[in-house]
């Protein structure tokens, strides 16, 4: 199961998707040029059922304080399912269909189904949340390492954020909104008309990242790579902004990177 590898493609554009590997992207290659950054831990995984940093590990659900592992101590970091196998539901030539069974240390039963599908000029992820029985609260997003080159100029970001949110030092939001400042970033943004961000390696390619989602984190910090991250919800946000998973409301959400040659 950890070692199952799908390869989709579509024109001279292919994936690798890794169920057994937290569900992540493993790889996207157009035209043979990797874009992503190679390793166990890297590619595209989701976050689910939460993104980023969760403050000490803990959110309140009514009366009930949960506990979740301090795999970023002092906080826990990124969900729960980046670490597990995913079964894979369904499967062709440009698209797969994966599914994770919410289990420990998350306190309630549900299922995670994430789509992969591939065009010769797309990739759209597809993700949501159901419950099995009571309903709780829930983020998701995707963490994609784009590689900083493709063996020429470094890549730029654009974006224009409506805000940014204040870092701590904790590196969790603060709560207040503030202009976006220069990077380098690991920081939230606000998109209120939908995520769009556009990836620019000069002279070769282009890519933007849109989603429907007015969250998006970008960390830029490291040599090798930037993340692009398009989310339900800020970090922390299972304290700060919780979107509830009923029997009757999933939590749904989608990303599609688009691409063009320069």
């Amino acid at each position: 199961m950890r070692d199952e590898h799908i390869t989709l493609t579509a024109g001279d554009a292919e994936v690798d998707v890794l169920p057994g590997n937290g569900g992540r992207v493993g790889g996207l290659r157009l035209g043979g040029v990797e874009l992503l950054r190679q390793g166990e831990r890297f590619g595209c995984f989701p976050m689910v059922p939460w993104c980023g940093r969760l403050r000490d590990g803990r959110f309140r659900d009514g009366a009930a304080v949960r506990q979740m592992p301090l795999n970023a101590p002092p906080h826990a970091i990124h969900g729960t399912a980046r670490n597990a196998p995913w079964h894979t539901a369904r499967r062709s030539t440009d698209e797969a269909v994966l599914t994770y069974d919410l289990t420990d240390p998350w306190p309630y039963p549900g299922r995670v189904t994430q789509q992969v599908s591939l065009t010769e000029d797309a990739l759209t992820l597809t993700m949501s949340v159901e419950t099995y029985g009571s309903s709780f609260p829930a983020q998701l997003g995707w963490h994609p390492w784009f590689l900083r080159s493709l063996g020429g100029e470094d890549v730029t970001i654009g974006f224009e954020p409506a805000w940014q949110e204040e870092r701590g030092e904790d590196h969790l939001p603060t709560g207040r909104r503030i202009d976006p400042e220069p990077g380098p970033w690991d920081d939230c943004f606000g998109m209120p008309g939908g995520v769009d961000v556009t990836l620019t390696w000069p002279g070769q390619l282009q890519l933007k990242v849109t989603s429907r989602e007015e969250w998006v984190v970008v960390y830029d910090e490291q040599q090798e790579a930037v993340c692009v991250e398009p989310q339900t919800g800020p970090p922390d946000g299972l304290n700060t902004h919780p979107r509830l998973v009923t029997p009757l409301e999933p939590l749904e959400a989608s990303t599609t990177w688009t691409w063009t040659r320069l």
